[in-house]
């Protein structure tokens, strides 16, 4: 079968599967990342549904990513959170990493909070440091938009002038202050992985203006631009990107230190979430 129609018969199955387990679809959804799943714990009046009986969902298998949808309420909020993603290091194609976002899109879902694990290059940041990412350097990235344009999403050529909303981050920020979490902002840099950086890399991309580097995030912010949803995205500094220490890096201090920041975390995307306008597609 065709590699898109195929793609195309995924999101409409998996989009039907979810409605049907689902007293109400939310107009907001959340991507949780390495070490972050514990935001879906404190969600009220839950309904949960595992990835792998979701039709055309791959299986989550990066360290800290359950695997499992989660619709639940954020203080007055409706949403529906993933705990975890697909990531193209662990051998998915790029259309599996993105179809995620394209079913909310069927579902009527119009914003879309993408958050993420990174590496921090910017100096000033520390280990536990939150970061609003205003935009992104992605061509490193796969292409997300090659091939068949899926016209019933969007343009063959969609703009990235504003990849990430200004209104949701302007929400952000404002929350931020509420809640008494410091919000960094900066640019994020996406590298293929599934190793980390090495020194020459992170000096590459300091020079081209990046201020964290992580593996996901940018072809999920692409296909939810290309589809009209507006994106809000969040990393936690969870290290220092290689060289800046001198420390060698692993996945078991990425996942304490997102533990340590969760209930901060937590409090942020819950003050973000109820400030979010509800709006339907």
């Amino acid at each position: 079968m065709d590699r898109i129609e195929n793609h195309r018969r995924n999101i409409a199955s998996a989009a039907e599967f979810i409605k049907t387990r689902l007293a109400r679809i939310p107009d907001i959804a959340v991507v949780l990342g390495s070490g972050l799943g514990p935001f879906a714990s404190s969600l009220k009046n839950t309904e949960t549904i595992p990835y792998t009986s979701i039709p055309g969902f791959s299986r989550s298998t990066a360290p800290g990513h359950s695997g499992l949808l989660i619709a639940g309420d954020a203080g007055s909020r409706r949403v529906l959170a993933m705990q975890g993603r697909f990531h193209c290091y662990e051998g998915y194609d790029v259309l599996d990493t993105i179809l995620p976002v394209r079913v909310f899109r069927t579902l009527g879902i119009s914003n879309l909070l993408l958050t993420n694990a990174a590496g921090g290059i910017n100096p000033g940041f520390a280990e536990g440091a939150l970061m609003l990412i205003r935009d992104h350097i992605g061509f490193l990235a796969p292409p997300a938009l090659w091939g068949e344009n899926l016209s019933e999403f969007g343009p063959r050529f969609p703009d990235m002038t504003r990849a990430y909303s200004n209104e949701l981050s302007e929400i952000a920020v404002k929350a931020s202050e509420t809640v008494g979490v410091k919000l960094n902002e900066g640019v994020y840099v996406y590298a293929p992985g599934a190793q980390y950086e090495t020194p020459a890399e992170i000096r590459a991309f300091k020079a081209l203006g990046a201020d964290a580097v992580g593996m996901s995030t940018v072809p999920e912010a692409v296909a939810g631009r290309h589809a009209g949803m507006r994106v809000l995205a969040i990393s936690c500094i969870t290290n220092m990107a290689a060289g800046i220490t001198g420390r060698e890096l692993n996945e078991l201090e990425v996942l304490e230190v997102s533990k340590r920041v969760s209930d901060g975390f937590s409090r942020l995307m819950t003050e973000i979430i109820k400030n979010i306008p509800e709006e339907r597609a």
